[in-house]
Order: C-alpha cells, then structure tokens, then sequence
C-alpha cells in the first residue's frame, strides 16, 4: 500500500514565508551596505591663506604635507583660495570615477559657476578639501553668495548634496 500525501500545515507554511522574508530582508540590507550610503558629514567653506598649508616638514623637503586629507584645487599651482573643507562617511566600499560637483554664486556676477572635482571616495570616512584657488577666487574679503556642493558616481548618480541656506531660496529668488 503506497502512502498517502498528507495535508501541509498551515503553520508550517506561515513559519516558511516567515524565513524566506527574514533572509530576503537580511540579503537586501547586506546589498544596500556593499553599494555604499555615502554622506557628508559637515562642509566647512572659508577663506584659507597658502601658509596656512605650511607644515614643518615642508621647510626640509620642499613637498606639500597633506596629511591623511586629500587636497583638490581648481588652480593646483596655487594653495590660496576658498576651500570646502569637506569629510565624507562611506559605509560602502571604496567609489573609483567619483567627483564632486561645486555651483557656486560669487559676489561678482549672479550666473553660477560650477567645478568638478575627479576623485576616488574611499571606504569609511575621509577629508577633502576642495579649493576654488588662483583666478577662481577674488580674494580674502570676498564671499560666495550661495553654493551648493553635491558628490556625483561613475554614472552621474548623486550619492549626497550639501547646499548653503540662500542656495534653498524659492526658483524665482536664484538665478
């Protein structure tokens, strides 16, 4: 006599939809950590004198110290400017083809400008300072208007945005 097929619990069914969505949710929170949630943890814009890059060990080997900072300037030959000084949490691995993106209004005209800043995010946190140096800058007394500064993937996705309060005035207010 052959067995006959007995009736699947109900219990037994909800217990295995149960799992299933457990272990898909575990799955999709794994995924979501290895893409990276990318933030900016705080923006520090501000007018920056070249000696204020001078470290001692400049005076014996003529490089520039940087530290564990990463230091990106619109005109590289020149350290006096205004800088975004910029740290970044990654809780993803390390994003190669990244860059930052920087509009800007300056006192002197009501267009806004904008920069791109090529970079490599590294995992876990890291600073940046981003410098508008040389003729991309008017000088000590002057201060930007507005800015927005937001942080771009290979593929041009925005993976975090920072803009100044008079950036977040109503359309008809910025040019």
């Amino acid at each position: 006599m052959l067995p006959t097929a007995q009736p699947v619990p109900m219990r037994l069914i909800a217990t295995f939809f149960l799992l299933f969505s457990l272990i898909a949710g575990l799955a999709s929170v794994g995924s979501a950590k290895e893409a990276g949630a990318v933030e900016f943890v705080r923006i520090w814009p501000a007018w920056r004198s070249a000696d204020s890059f001078i470290r001692i060990s400049e005076y014996f080997d003529g490089e520039e110290n940087i530290g564990k900072e990463t230091m990106l300037r619109t005109q590289p030959e020149h350290r006096t400017g205004f800088y975004f000084l910029t740290r970044t949490k990654n809780e993803g691995s390390s994003l190669p083809g990244a860059k930052f993106v920087l509009d800007i209004i300056k006192p002197d005209s009501p267009h806004t400008k904008t920069y791109a800043f090529p970079v490599e995010i590294p995992g876990n946190g890291h600073v940046f300072n981003l410098g508008l140096t040389g003729k991309d800058w008017g000088g000590k007394d002057m201060q930007p208007v507005a800015w927005r500064l937001r942080l771009l993937d290979a593929q041009e996705h925005e993976l975090a945005s920072r803009q100044s309060f008079l950036w977040r005035m109503p359309d008809s207010a910025t040019p």
